[in-house]
């Protein structure tokens, strides 16, 4: 599972997640990119279940980019707990994804694998998405 080695501060408070993604919003690595289309919190479980979707259908072929990284602690406070008594320890981490953000990159395969590999990987993320392809120079 993914998670940062350390950070700054242990736990963060919750705010909200607002705008577009004006970085990030391109395929930058690969040939074809799952850009998300919604604002959502996606945790790291839900990242690495898309990741093995991904894996599993192209096999050996291709390579993967992971454009977003859960770098945000979550906290939860136990069961049966009563109010009071400070914040929640860290439960999970999660990265904030903004709309037209691109979530995840492939190359080496072709655009009818790319797009069936993408599909069942977006079965596992929470907001609605869209197949992208890199714009070629002079296209």
């Amino acid at each position: 599972m993914l998670m940062p080695k350390r950070v700054k501060y242990r736990k963060l408070q919750r705010g909200r997640l607002k705008g577009k993604a004006y970085r990030g919003n391109t395929v930058a690595f690969g040939a074809y990119g799952l850009q998300s289309l919604e604002g959502y919190y996606v945790t790291s479980r839900q990242i690495e279940a898309a990741r093995r979707a991904i894996v599993r259908y192209v096999r050996r072929g291709g390579k993967i980019w992971i454009r977003i990284f859960p770098d945000r602690p979550v906290t939860k406070r136990a069961a049966e707990t009563r109010m009071g008594s400070g914040k929640g320890s860290v439960d999970h981490w999660v990265a904030p994804v903004r709309p037209g953000r691109v979530i995840l990159e492939i190359a080496g395969v072709r655009e009818d694998q790319a797009r069936e590999a993408f599909r069942l990987a977006a079965a596992k993320l929470p907001m609605k998405t869209q197949f992208i392809a890199r714009e070629e120079h002079g296209a």
